[in-house]
């Protein structure tokens, strides 16, 4: 979601300050490692963090084009993200996104492990009753490559800057949500 269908915003090294983590270390591998008790207090900030910067968030230009040719082609859509699932919703309604997805189909660190763990990717094809032949993970991250590569699902890269840091995670690589619909038509 974050850095494919909206717009990457999130500023990781300041939020990390900001929650008193390491820097250069997933959050949320941080945070399992600490005290339950100093684990919630900081969870408890990143979501008021992560909601703030749900309310900025703005779509991919070509989002809402791709999910519509998607749909019309009777594809299931799905969201799997690290951040909650109250959040996600959020960076949906912010971006005009909400629509495009049922609620069963968005699957946050609130329902399983989180990515780079392909247990999400799984679950939604497992909701679906679909298999990995015709399943795509679509993702601008290393953690969204590997989730999708640890199901056994193709993977696509988003990658905007065109760089591709993660050839060998990549079936696909595309530098717009608009190349990816030319790609699929």
């Amino acid at each position: 979601m974050d850095g494919t269908l909206t717009h990457a915003i999130h500023d990781f090294d300041a939020i990390r300050v900001e929650l008193g983590l390491p820097v250069g270390k997933p959050i949320l591998e941080s945070m399992a490692e600490l005290p339950e008790n100093e684990a919630i207090d900081i969870r408890h900030k990143l979501d008021r963090l992560e909601y703030a910067i749900a309310e900025e968030a703005t779509a991919q230009p070509g989002a809402v084009e791709l999910l519509e040719q998607l749909q019309a082609r009777g594809a299931k859509l799905g969201i799997l993200t690290r951040n909650g699932k109250g959040i996600a919703h959020a960076t949906l309604d912010a971006c005009g996104l909400r629509d495009y997805f049922d609620d069963e189909s968005v699957v946050s660190r609130d329902c399983c492990t989180p990515k780079p763990d392909g247990e999400g990717v799984s679950l939604l094809m497992d909701r679906w009753q679909c298999d990995k032949a015709h399943s795509i993970m679509v993702g601008d991250f290393l953690f969204d490559l590997q989730a999708g590569r640890n199901a056994g699902v193709t993977t696509v890269h988003l990658d905007v800057e065109g760089e591709f840091a993660w050839p060998e995670m990549s079936d696909v690589c595309v530098t717009s949500l608009t190349e990816l619909i030319d790609r699929i038509s």
